[in-house]
């Protein structure tokens, strides 16, 4: 507040982020980095090509594919006589870039896509204006197999693991299974906002639920065989077998149990543990595009978090611009929701505020031997910096301390004479004495 009212008195403009944006601090900035880079990297394994279309598109282009809240989120002006608009998520860029681009791609064609998306929303805890997106999706042209839809667990499996967040459990389930039952339920025209409805399940309780299908007119009995269905639980054969033996006289909730068998049946040669997935009918996923397959993974010990990575099968990317049928199948996590997240329970380690291995300190006027040795470790892959400061020796290493910077060189006339450099671990406070070109293996064992 002082500082607000310093610059407010000295006519300087006060300085401040925007609600609903993320700022970070270095430290913080390179833990996002981290977990950029293992998603990006597991996704680049898997086959995925890394695309980013334009942040703007037209607004009809984005329209089309809005509707609802999310439609009056968007942050929409012109530009001339151009009627524009910022992308508010990745799935809706990659249907007009697949349906501008078919006869050029080679289908299926798998993308992977991080990147900001923005809507204007109302900021809370969590939720945020200008946020990062990591989405893959594999698209086929007039099909898709659903081995497909059974990799994609695998995909997930790989970058929790990676990241190493704790125990998490990949639930999945089939859209087909409670559309089919609905159906058979002569409630197939109310399906839409009973699933909207269904999604909500885990955030507002079962009390809630049934009384949101009440005011939509949802008849007693429908609601029962909802929720008898929902409650179907155990291992993943006997949740499977129960779904068989509901008796429910609808070819698209056999063929979701079919699927669901499916994708089930090929995880394990996928290498997805046992212990990483379950069938969970309650996942039905509000949005109406998807169609099959649906995903929801959570953090075992913090469910409170919610869905960290969700996703599915739909079976028409781009229908509303070409009459081409493009079905896939993808997820998204949400990068930025999921740090600010992480980083309120305590689950990230903020260390190092600089990428810097080592600082190389010039003890001489001439900086010469200095920059030689800064230069061989960058050659070496090891990030490097040379401190030109002029100020005392304690001031160079209170600055290697206070960024984390885990190795200093010291290049003194001394040193120089002899061949001999000062290598200081600034954790351990050891100091060895390495020529010249040994300082980058000296340090990489160390790192090691």
């Amino acid at each position: 507040m002082e500082q607000k009212e310093k610059q407010k008195n000295s006519g300087q403009i006060p300085t401040r982020v925007l609600s609903g944006l993320m700022e970070l601090l270095p430290a913080e900035q390179l833990v996002f980095d981290r977990m950029r880079s293992v998603i990006e990297e597991v996704y680049r394994i898997y086959g995925f090509i890394a695309l980013d279309t334009p942040v703007i598109e037209r607004a009809d282009v984005l329209l089309a594919k809005a509707g609802g809240e999310t439609e009056q989120q968007i942050y929409r002006f012109t530009k001339g006589e151009n009627d524009l608009a910022l992308r508010f998520d990745l799935t809706v860029p990659l249907a007009r870039y697949v349906s501008e681009h078919a006869n050029e791609l080679t289908f299926p064609f798998r993308r992977s896509h991080i990147g900001k998306v923005y809507r204007g929303e109302r900021p809370q805890k969590g939720r945020y204006r200008e946020f990062y997106q990591c989405d893959i999706d594999i698209i086929g042209d007039g099909a898709l197999s659903l081995m497909n839809d059974a990799e994609i667990p695998s995909v997930i499996n790989e970058v929790f693991t990676r990241l190493n967040f704790g125990p998490f459990v990949i639930r999945i389930s089939n859209r087909k299974l409670v559309t089919g039952l609905l159906e058979s339920l002569e409630a197939g025209n109310q399906s839409v906002g009973i699933i909207q409805t269904i999604d909500k399940l885990e955030k507002i309780g079962e009390n809630e639920v049934r009384g949101l299908l009440v005011a939509l007119g949802v008849p007693d009995n429908t609601i029962r065989a909802i929720f008898d269905f929902i409650a179907i639980s155990g291992s993943s054969e006997d949740m499977l077998a129960a779904l068989r033996n509901l008796g429910v006289d609808n070819e698209t909730f056999r063929k979701g149990v079919e699927e669901l068998a499916e994708v089930i049946r090929h995880l394990g040669v996928l290498g997805v543990p046992a212990d990483n997935y379950a069938i969970d009918l309650t996942i039905a996923r509000g949005l109406d595009y998807y169609t099959g397959t649906v995903y929801e993974t959570v953090l075992r010990d913090h469910p409170e978090l919610g869905s960290i990575c969700s996703g599915g099968r739909y079976d028409n990317l781009a229908e509303k611009y070409t009459d081409r049928k493009l079905p896939g199948v993808g997820i998204s996590i949400g990068l930025t929701r999921l740090f600010s997240q992480l980083k309120e329970i305590g689950l990230l380690q903020f260390g190092m505020a600089t990428p810097t291995n080592v600082l190389v300190v010039p003890l001489v006027a001439d900086i010469s031997v200095p920059l030689e040795i800064a230069m061989a470790l960058r050659e070496a892959g090891l990030p490097t910096e040379v401190y030109f400061e002029d100020v005392k020796m304690k001031n160079k290493l209170a600055y290697a301390n206070k960024l984390g910077i885990p190795f200093v060189v010291l290049v003194g006339e001394d040193e120089i004479a002899s061949g001999e450099f000062t290598v200081k671990n600034m954790q351990t406070g050891e100091q060895i004495a390495c020529a010249k070109g040994d300082i980058a293996t000296a340090v990489k064992k160390e790192i090691r």
